[in-house]
């Protein structure tokens, strides 16, 4: 049998496609480079850059506080990983008791229902400082002290009501179809959301998911409003101690290299998703 190798047409169409990619490539590489040009010329022309630069661009103070923020942003990083593991868990399952129908459980639906509505319209900086500032005030035996503890535990309240409303919509994004088909092989309604609609649902709402740990990652900032010693805290003590706001671009651009890995691995997910619905469908 002879190998199949492409006919002189399709070369062509190869060769034509392949200038036309070269071209918007070149254009794209073009238009990026001369509007960023077009803003650093326009700002560094204006007449405060000066004051500006020293301001929030002095390398001498980002070379002093760089080793401080450094260590800080790690206790950042702890509060997203602690805070990340509880909201999965504790999002999940308000949003199973969402979608649940038992009448044993109307009132654990009926306090997922509140406690979602409760907590998404108080914003997150305020659950920081009233349970950063309240909580510890109470004197309560056994109950932490620790302005970590409390802004950790803020940030799984207020996150966990979000991500209850993904998974939700995830559950009931399922196709009915599969609800009766798991009841008719002989499966409970809980079994049934546990092996057949749960982990569908899991996969459909990634993408979302990690948008909101995207905003997780940067809201651990709120913590230096109740005294945590992070990097948002440590750019701001530096700041105000020698009057320069250039720790802040510094941890700024620590945030951002931590948030953007993130941002690319949704992206990359999203379009593995389309790619496998449009396989699907063809």
């Amino acid at each position: 049998m002879s190998q199949w190798s492409p006919s002189r047409h399709e070369l062509d169409r190869r060769r034509v496609r392949s200038r036309l990619r070269a071209r918007s490539a070149a254009i794209a590489t073009l238009m990026t480079v001369v509007v960023f040009a077009l803003v650093v010329v326009g700002l560094t022309s204006s007449p405060g850059w000066p004051r500006v630069h020293e301001a929030f661009f002095n390398g001498f103070h980002a070379r002093a506080v760089l080793p401080d923020i450094w260590g800080a942003i790690w206790l950042n990083v702890k509060m997203f990983l602690i805070a990340e593991a509880f909201i999965l868990v504790i999002a999940m399952l308000i949003a199973m008791a969402r979608v649940s129908r038992s009448p044993w459980l109307t009132p654990v639906r009926l306090v997922a229902v509140v406690y979602t509505d409760v907590i998404r319209g108080i914003p997150t900086i305020l659950l920081v400082l009233l349970l950063g500032f309240g909580m510890p005030s109470l004197g309560l035996q056994g109950l932490p002290i620790s302005a970590f503890f409390w802004a950790t535990v803020a940030l799984i309240v207020s996150y966990s009501a979000y991500v209850a409303e993904v998974f939700r919509a995830g559950m009931e994004s399922v196709h009915p179809s599969q609800w009766a088909s798991a009841i008719a092989l002989g499966l409970s309604r809980g079994q049934t959301l546990r092996h057949v609609v749960v982990p569908q649902a899991v996969r459909r709402v990634v993408p979302p998911l990690l948008n909101d740990f995207v905003s997780l990652q940067k809201d651990t900032a709120l913590a230096s409003v109740v005294g945590v010693f992070e990097a948002v805290f440590v750019a701001r003590d530096y700041g105000n101690y020698n009057f320069n706001y250039t720790p802040y671009v510094v941890v700024s651009c620590f945030f951002i290299a931590m948030t953007i890995p993130l941002a690319r691995l949704t992206d990359w997910l999203a379009a593995r998703a389309r790619r496998r619905e449009f396989a699907g469908a063809l």
